[in-house]
């Protein structure tokens, strides 16, 4: 009976070990998503995504990665002024991440606020939002299959 009973207990730990890890590198890809995005590091970005994902961000809409990575340039890429700096026109912080795994795939939800600076070089909030995410691990990474951006609160100047 012990035997079955420690095999049982590893079984347990093993899937709750899996559990943590799964919904820590869902955490660090919504990060990521920020990071690349506010840095201009379009082709970064763009491989957050599955190779088939879909990006649907208000105007900002493309299939695979390749469609991906033109489309956040042509939409936030913010000119080379920007990018020189390291940075883009605005900061993006994301909260509140809600994860259901199921598997290989997942869902999850994150709000996000942009926070930039005014004509006199004061930073407030420009617009905050939701991220709705369907998730998958492809190549034993986490990416986003799809994910849906809106506008809650717009234009907050």
């Amino acid at each position: 009976m012990a035997e079955s009973t420690t095999t049982t207990d590893l079984a347990s730990l093993e899937a709750r070990l899996r559990r943590l890890e799964d919904m820590e590198e869902i955490r660090l890809l919504f990060e990521s998503y920020c990071y690349h995005l506010d840095r201009g590091h379009f082709a970064e970005y763009a491989a957050l995504y599955a190779k088939d994902g879909q990006m649907r961000l208000g105007p900002a809409r493309a299939d695979g990665r390749d469609a991906i990575e033109q489309a956040v340039q042509q939409h936030f890429g913010g000119g080379a002024t920007a990018r020189e700096a390291g940075r883009l026109g605005g900061l993006h912080i994301v909260s509140s991440p809600r994860i259901e795994l199921d598997g290989d795939r997942a869902t999850g939800e994150v709000m996000w606020s942009v926070i930039v600076r005014d004509a006199d070089g004061n930073p407030h909030i420009s617009s905050v939002g939701h991220h709705v995410d369907e998730l998958v691990r492809e190549d034993g990474r986490w990416r986003f299959q799809k994910r849906k951006g809106f506008i809650d609160m717009p234009d907050m100047a």
